[in-house]
């Protein structure tokens, strides 16, 4: 099935923005929130002259201000006609290590990427159970496999339980008529990974996005991307005793 009116959400950099300009490139209608609205503006402006039969709706969105979640969502698919997939996107790499006096850094990412996240969810599926179908792609994290000491920890954590939001819900809906999608990207160059440094096995964001958005269309229940190199070291990662996992960071 081909979902053609798509809302990413944190479009406005990064994955989101990369999958928005994939997604353009295949026609689809797009509805897209990020607290930034002025790069959602010029993005929007963008994809409509390179592709002018698309419609691109935008919205400003924080994803941490739950009221205004259901509220854009619902605006946008006014905007659009009704929406077949929601893509949870946004989020945040903040981070220190536990007990070392940055409580605030950590609070964050557990609520942006998890708390938030769950509203963004709930949200969907109430959309989604309402028309009777619908696609929900959660973007989570190789990280999510394992834990990572230091400044990572509360990350994949976080992403940990996104993966296992969107497992329940696989396992709730194993087929149809909504479904569900896990994405575990692993290092793909965005404004993120950029200031975490230079991480190892760094992909470009054209490839990452792509191998993105290519599990998306073919709706997959789960789905580590790029598969190659990062398939097969997901599963070495849950192998790997704790002491090692720092590599990782």
């Amino acid at each position: 099935m081909t979902r053609q009116k798509i809302l990413i959400t944190g479009a406005s950099s990064g994955l989101g923005e990369g999958m928005a300009r994939a997604f353009a490139a295949k026609g689809r209608d797009l509805a897209l929130c990020a607290r930034r609205l002025d790069r959602l503006d010029e993005l929007k402006t963008e994809l409509l002259e390179r592709h002018p039969g698309i419609t691109v709706a935008v919205a400003a969105l924080d994803v941490n201000d739950h009221d205004q979640v259901s509220k854009v969502f619902a605006e946008l698919s006014d905007e659009l006609g009704g929406i077949d997939c929601v893509v949870v996107n946004a989020g945040i790499g903040k981070g220190y290590p536990l007990g070392g006096g940055k409580l605030w850094a950590n609070k964050a990412t557990i609520e942006t990427n998890l708390v938030a996240a769950l509203v963004q969810i709930e949200t969907a599926m109430e959309m989604f159970r309402a028309a009777g179908t619908g696609h929900l792609v959660l973007v989570s994290s190789v990280l999510g496999n394992v834990g990572v000491p230091g400044h990572k920890a509360a990350y994949s954590a976080s992403k940990a339980g996104l993966t296992s939001l969107g497992e329940s819900l696989r396992a709730e809906y194993p087929s149809g008529p909504i479904r569900i999608t896990v994405l575990e990207p692993g290092y793909i160059e965005s404004e993120m990974t950029a200031k975490a440094g230079n991480p190892i096995l760094m992909v470009d964001n054209e490839t990452g996005v792509r191998a993105m958005v290519e599990a998306i269309e073919k709706e997959k229940g789960r789905s580590v991307v790029p598969g190659w190199p990062w398939w097969p070291l997901v599963e070495v990662m849950k192998l790997l005793p704790p002491r090692l996992t720092k590599r990782l960071a």
